[in-house]
């Protein structure tokens, strides 16, 4: 009898633990979803909302002044219901909010800074009202988070390390406290207004911890754009800000993008709103949305809710007005699976550099001046044209991208000095115009690139060197 027991109470545990494994499999996948997958379930989300709501709503600026007094925020009837609703009415199927944006006021209840919504007279976590009502109204939810901080001083010039852990804390908060967060937008980075570049602020550190925190949220730059549109460089999403002339080619696009807009006529609302025109919905719909959906891009409308903290009955209208033109397509284009991302800091970046003969003005240094507009241009006559890039000193590095004007040279080769010598390390042959070579990390002082193969005089817009971990 006793064994009998015995043997029921090996069973029962048995049980439970198979239970428990299967339960604990369940919360925690095997194994997480592959960039590629991600991109495209982003592509197919298709319409979204860009809430533009913070601090800069109650002054007649889309830069607010950064001494600006918590004590105006102080919306008398905000409804995060109500955003939700009229997303849903726009057949929109997200929504992304500004939690911080370039003067620093953070909207959610955050113990990095006194300078917050907390200290306001609202003294009510805003991320929070908005992931819920989002959630409730089955939308997904992403962030908008701005790295420049005039409030904070955390501006070209006065960045220290404190501040680099103080961005690092604020989105440990984001994306931490809130669930799952589908995409993060990153806006005040790398730009020439806010000339803070990825070393100072190192991307490649802020990166890996949002994917730490949550490995499936996307990193999207809204300043990426400055580079060019076929390939990744600092974000998973290419992203197109129409009001800075950022315009997608739906023709000829590749990659997973974005392309936002603000549905009046600023990103934050502005007393004039409820008397002036918003955008044409059917123009939306059909010269943005609908050919966006065909080129791999979603679109992302910026609605920007009142000082009461409520959407205006002429923005309502118009997002109504969409949903009655748009259905979101049951299937959308597969998205060509892209190349992972570049997320590194460029060593070659403003190098030292030497080459065959240029022609005209266009001397090698265009080619590591961080401009994708300039190009080295080789003179017509040299038929075997080089560069070569110092390092200053021997880096590591495992990656190497070459980025041409167009596509024209079709077959090269690198090599790298080091310890006095110079090594080969690679032979192409790739045609397109950014030319990305990953190879086993090497050491090394110089890297020459030598151009053996092309139509034309080569025009080399950038050459990038990358020390990526792996």
């Amino acid at each position: 009898m006793k064994a009998n027991k015995s043997l029921t109470l090996i069973i029962v545990v048995f049980l439970l633990i198979q239970m428990g494994g299967r339960a604990f499999a369940q919360a925690v996948p095997n194994s997480r979803k592959q960039l590629s997958e991600r991109q495209q379930e982003f592509v197919d989300l298709a319409f979204g909302m860009f809430i533009h709501y913070n601090i800069p709503t109650y002054m007649e600026d889309d830069w607010a002044d950064p001494d600006a007094s918590p004590a105006i925020f102080n919306p008398k009837k905000l409804n995060t219901d109500q955003w939700a609703a009229a997303a849903k009415s726009a057949n929109m199927s997200y929504g992304c909010l500004t939690t911080k944006h370039h003067s620093g006021f953070a909207i959610w209840d955050t113990k990095t800074t006194p300078y917050n919504v907390m200290n306001s007279p609202l003294k009510k976590d805003v991320v929070r009202e908005y992931v819920n009502s989002f959630r409730k109204a089955g939308l997904g939810v992403m962030l908008y988070y701005s790295i420049l901080d005039t409030h904070h001083k955390l501006r070209q010039g006065h960045i220290t390390p404190a501040h680099i852990q103080f961005v690092k804390d604020q989105l440990t908060e984001l994306l931490t406290n809130y669930g799952k967060i589908e995409a993060l937008i990153i806006d005040g980075w790398d730009a020439p207004w806010s000339r803070i570049s990825y070393d100072t602020v190192p991307f490649e550190e802020i990166y890996r911890l949002i994917k730490t925190l949550q490995p499936e949220c996307l990193v999207t730059d809204l300043n990426s754009a400055k580079y060019p549109g076929d390939f990744l460089f600092y974000s998973d999403i290419k992203s197109y800000e129409q009001n800075a002339g950022q315009h997608i080619s739906k023709e000829n696009n590749k990659l997973p993008a974005m392309s936002c807009l603000p549905l009046q006529a600023n990103w934050f609302w502005k007393s004039s709103f409820p008397q002036t025109p918003v955008k044409d919905a059917d123009k939306l719909v059909n010269d943005n949305l609908v050919p966006f959906n065909s080129a791999y891009c979603n679109f992302m409308l910026n609605v920007a809710p009142n000082r009461d903290g409520l959407i205006d009955e002429n923005a309502l209208a118009a997002l109504k007005r969409m949903g009655e033109l748009y259905k979101r397509p049951a299937h959308l284009p597969k998205v060509p699976v892209a190349t992972a991302p570049i997320i590194s800091s460029n060593l070659a970046k403003k190098c030292a550099v030497n080459g065959s003969w240029s022609n005209d003005m266009w001397l090698m240094d265009f080619a590591v001046d961080d401009d994708y507009g300039t190009n080295w241009l080789s003179h017509p006559s040299v038929k075997q044209p080089w560069l070569e890039f110092d390092l200053g000193s021997e880096k590591a590095f495992n990656t190497v991208v070459i980025t041409e004007n167009s596509p024209n040279v079709s077959a090269y080769s690198i090599e790298y000095f080091s310890g006095g010598k110079w090594y080969p390390l690679l032979n192409g042959s790739q045609r397109e115009r950014i030319k990305v070579n990953r190879f086993d990390r090497v050491w090394g002082s110089k890297i020459r690139f030598n151009m053996k193969d092309f139509r034309k005089a080569p025009e080399i817009a950038e050459f990038g060197v990358y020390n990526e971990r792996r």
